[in-house]
């Protein structure tokens, strides 16, 4: 695309009311890194304004100088056709802007109530605040369909629950401008979409909302107009209905981008993992896996798909190492103890296991670690990364370089704390150092979360071309769509049980979702109030409607 054509599709037509929101000529570096540059952007009231962009394009920057988090290098800041000045998040709020940030903000032994009116109390006495802000709730909640238990403790109830309450929050000190940073990064297919209905409520009713995110259909289902960075620049700004998934995809990357996955159909060899029976206690006596029977071969890429909290964590967490667990798991014909010294990851990775947890940020890095000491993260043992009884840390820092120009992670300094990387070059340090360790049985759980569209071709990429290399791949994600696109055959989960089975291409998004509430006999019609019942036990979410 030209530099006119790009320019000519930012002109727009002579507004009729002042913007919402204009920024103009910001810049923000750090350091060395230009973050922001020179960025210019308008936002109508009452519309939803998506802004896209890879992981490290500067979009979240962008919004944090917005709300107050950041100071702009230079740069100006118009809310509703006047100059704002905004040092802090106080002057933000003040200005009728509220930010749902990606990583939720709540006190989690703190109720809904308590959390929302956490630093606006309104004065010395609390109890008439919390009669006031009850009020207050009970009627936000009914005016958009964001109905919480305002006395459920947030440590009790769902995230897509959790992110009501910071909508709600944001609502209750009048915001008019409502950023979110990544809202569906946590929420399954379902509550993304009842998270898109309740966006429609607000922007009906006149609120402005910016929706960061990497994600391609979200885009094209729910926004007017769409902001596209790349390299801390501003691309593009667009319609949504002038425009397409590959031309949005081709103006964040630079390149065109393969939107699906490209693989030959499996080969499947040998049985690599044989799960038989294998139950799963907590601490709270609850059984969280309830005899699961599951086998897995060379070369196939078996998925689990489920509702989050049905037990693909658990029977991740054994066959990592990470938890004990009863009944059998055999890798490649040779048992593997589930409780005891010898069910450690360290003798998981020993017996040819790797494994990407869920959670890169808590479970596959440590984050105030450099890169080249978390690709070393597990693997420390090994005589290529020691000189006698020492680390050999040249070595290691050599090999994360390579690791490193291999997945393309950026930037390709193997001395930077993993925080400094995006959330997608954070999931391809723990990719590289999984992967590269050539394992029977690779462990993948929620490959492509809060990664953005070019990393997750590149990701599904290396998966593929493992399952293609003869090893057996056991895949969790939330994501249907990567379910389908990326396994060979499906498992369903719903309360600690596999509900049935599918070969990938044989199935849909309607058959899973109706294994995935629960429900086995597709050949009879189910009422919409069975399987929503279904569906919120599935959640297990702790709430009441208000």
């Amino acid at each position: 695309m030209t530099n006119n054509t790009t320019q000519e599709r930012q002109e727009t037509a002579a507004p009729t009311a002042a913007p919402a929101i204009e920024l103009k000529g910001i810049s923000k570096a750090f350091g060395p890194v230009q973050a922001n540059k020179d960025i210019s952007i308008r936002v109508m009231p009452g519309t939803i304004h998506g802004i896209i962009g890879e992981n490290g394009a500067g979009k979240s920057t962008l919004m944090s100088i917005l709300y107050g988090f950041y100071k702009a290098d230079k740069g100006e800041i118009w809310i509703d056709g006047k100059k704002t000045e905004i040092p802090d998040s106080q002057a933000a709020i003040a200005a009728g802007i509220g930010m749902v940030f990606q990583h939720f903000k709540l006190v989690e032994n703190f109720t809904v109530l308590e959390n929302i009116i956490l630093g606006a109390e309104g004065g010395r006495m609390l109890r008439p605040s919390l009669a006031k802000a009850r009020a207050t709730l009970i009627e936000l909640a009914n005016d958009y369909g964001l109905n919480v238990d305002p006395d459920a403790l947030v440590e009790d109830i769902g995230v897509g629950m959790q992110q009501r309450v910071e909508i709600l929050k944001a609502l209750y000190r009048q915001a008019d401008i409502l950023i979110l940073d990544e809202p569906t990064g946590v929420l399954t297919p379902a509550e993304a979409d009842q998270l898109f209905r309740i966006l429609g409520r607000l922007r009906s009713e006149g609120k402005t909302i910016i929706l960061i995110t990497h994600k391609l259909r979200e885009i094209m289902d729910i926004t007017d107009t769409v902001s596209v960075m790349r390299r801390g620049e501003m691309t593009a700004t667009v319609k949504t209905a002038d425009t397409s998934p590959p031309e949005l995809a081709e103006l964040m990357v630079g390149r065109k981008v393969l939107l699906r996955v490209d693989k030959k159909p499996a080969i499947p060899g040998d049985v690599i993992l044989d799960i038989q029976g294998l139950r799963v206690v907590d601490d709270n006596g609850v059984e969280r896996l309830r005899g699961i029977d599951l086998q897995v071969r060379a070369g196939e890429i078996v998925g689990i798909a489920g509702v989050a909290g049905n037990g693909q964590s658990e029977l991740l967490e054994v066959l990592g190492g990470y938890a004990n667990g009863i009944g059998t798991i055999l890798l490649k014909g040779q048992p593997l103890e589930l409780a005891g010294k010898h069910a450690d990851g360290q003798s998981r990775r020993a017996h040819g296991i790797a494994h990407v947890p869920e959670d890169r940020q808590r479970e596959g890095l440590i984050m105030e670690f450099q890169a080249w000491e978390n690709t070393a993260f597990g693997y420390h043992h090994d005589t290529d990364y020691r000189s006698g009884i020492l680390m050999n840390n040249a070595a290691i820092r050599a090999d994360t370089a390579e690791k490193m120009a291999r997945f393309d992670v950026r930037p390709p300094n193997p001395r930077l704390a993993a925080k400094n990387f995006s959330g997608g070059n954070q999931q391809k340090i723990v990719l590289a150092r999984e992967i590269e360790r050539n394992p029977d049985l690779l462990l993948v759980g929620q490959p492509t979360r809060g990664v953005d569209i070019g990393a997750i071709e590149f990701i599904h990429q290396q998966i593929v071309a493992l399952r293609d290399q003869g090893k057996a791949i056991l895949l969790v994600s939330v994501e249907l769509e990567e379910i389908l696109a990326l396994s060979d055959r499906i498992a369903v989960m719903f309360d600690g049980q596999i509900m049935g089975e599918r070969a990938a291409d044989q199935t849909d998004e309607k058959e899973l979702g109706l294994l995935m509430a629960g429900i086995t006999d597709t050949d009879h019609p189910h009422s919409i109030a069975e399987i929503e019942a279904n569906l919120a036990h599935a959640h297990g979410d702790a709430h009441k409607e208000v």
